[in-house]
């Protein structure tokens, strides 16, 4: 790359932010640190990295910016703050890592996202990919920050890209793209669902195929498209991955072809069913062959903290699904997990994000005995389930385990499922899913 005097102003000193540097270093390019926080993480890291480059904390000052011809925000960080949006205003470009890494990818793209499901079916259609014996980089808003998966010997990118990331792309252009569900979340970040949905909606822009959900119309692409159109989920159709009912059994297909029972999944619960379809939708688009797929999809577990199964104490199954951070998402593990009528403890709470819990009611209602509730909108998830479950509260995780293991029955299951953030207890959904582990680990039966 040729160097330029132009100077880039990079906004988050976190590890997305850090990878930017390093991206921008590499191409001999100009830079500053911004971050809002007086103290950010990786100051030391950068300090010793990039000892010429200057760093300024605390709010973000509008003059600093408009110096810039270029601002790089990281996801974490809204456009919407005021120095930004002077910087916009000012006719600056202001991008993300992600269009970034676009601009300079050579491989095709494969562009996942969705409200929930977003990890597990990335990491699927990767291992698809390896299987068939792909050369492909995983990674994005899971793992490695795309810039650093970088490299022209890579064959496919298979890339996870969350609402904030699509933010600040202009056009993913990708081979294929895929919205897999939309459901409330975020709500303490966008003014409503609209502006989240639209949010989601940039991942189709450009894309040769895109892969919607049928069961999802907020999946569903604009009608003026020029991309092809491949469908999943529900009854098997033409052109659409769905579930076929065959000699009394479900199975997999592609149209009315059957392709693997699903009794041969090694992914838990009902709903994962979905996420395999859409797994072998994105897959196929992309020309990963259907054999390494299928095999793939009869070895894979899934990821921890989602719907993974922990421990059976006294006949009674304990299932980790701490990335349900949303409403979204606990409805989907617990339809997905339920074997009968209210055969399901639910832990659930913690911080809603200013998300409303009615969804939860219809489900909540159909499969849940007892919900053990914690964090700091517990409350507020009672009131909306009142009536419809016996409500108790936990101080802790362990005392949330131990109330949900006094109140199943033999043959029920306890699932944590919280429908919430979790930093309002925990250091993050990983540590809530490993407390998870470690009290149940402790239970006596």
């Amino acid at each position: 790359m040729i160097a330029t005097s132009k100077l880039k102003a990079i906004i988050g000193t976190g590890i997305t932010g850090l990878s930017v540097a390093r991206f921008l270093a590499r191409q001999q390019q100009p830079f500053i640190f911004l971050d809002t926080r007086d103290n950010p993480p990786n100051l030391d890291a950068i300090r010793q990295e990039f000892p010429q480059v200057a760093i300024e904390t605390g709010a973000l000052n509008k003059e600093t910016l408009l110096l810039a011809d270029e601002i790089i925000v990281s996801p974490g960080l809204s456009i919407a703050d005021p120095a930004i949006q002077a910087a916009v205003a000012a006719g600056i470009p202001v991008v993300g890592d992600i269009e970034l890494f676009l601009r300079d990818a050579r491989a095709p793209v494969i562009a996942i996202t969705g409200s929930n499901a977003k990890s597990t079916v990335t990491t699927l259609v990767g291992e698809m990919a390896k299987t068939a014996g792909i050369r492909v980089a995983v990674g994005g808003n899971l793992g490695t920050p795309a810039l650093e998966l970088l490299d022209d010997a890579v064959e496919l990118y298979v890339m996870e890209l969350s609402s904030f990331q699509l933010e600040t792309v202009t056009k993913v252009n990708a081979k294929v793209a895929t919205i897999l569900n939309i459901s409330e979340d975020h709500l303490d970040r966008y003014a409503d669902m609209r502006a989240y949905h639209a949010a989601k909606l940039k991942v189709y822009w450009g894309a040769e195929t895109v892969v919607y959900n049928r069961k999802d119309i907020l999946t569903q692409p604009p009608l003026a498209r020029d991309a092809r159109p491949i469908t999943f989920g529900g009854p098997a159709e033409f052109h659409h991955f769905g579930v076929l009912n065959q000699n009394n059994e479900s199975w997999l297909a592609w149209q009315f072809q059957a392709l693997l029972p699903v009794s041969a999944l090694k992914l838990a619960g009902g709903h994962n069913v979905d996420n395999a379809l859409a797994a072998l939708a994105l897959g196929q688009a992309a020309g990963i062959p259907m054999d390494a797929m299928l095999k793939t999809l009869k070895t894979f577990k899934g990821l921890p903290h989602r719907c993974e199964w922990v421990a059976t104490k006294n006949d009674i199954d304990f299932y980790n699904d701490s990335k349900g951070t949303n409403v979204g998402a606990t409805v989907a593990a617990l339809k997905g997990l339920a074997r009968s009528p209210a055969s399901l403890v639910l832990i659930a709470g913690g911080d809603g994000k200013g998300a409303a819990f009615n969804d939860l009611v219809p489900a909540v209602r159909d499969t849940v005995s007892h919900a053990v509730l914690i964090g700091r909108d517990a409350k507020k998830m009672a009131d909306t389930l009142q009536g419809k479950v016996a409500i108790a509260f936990a101080t802790d995780m362990q005392d949330a385990v131990q109330q949900a293991f006094a109140l199943a029955s033999p043959g029920d299951a306890v699932l944590l499922s919280p429908a919430c953030a979790s930093l309002d207890m925990f250091r993050n959904y990983a540590d809530r899913g490993q407390q998870f582990c470690n009290a149940v680990e402790a239970l006596t039966s």
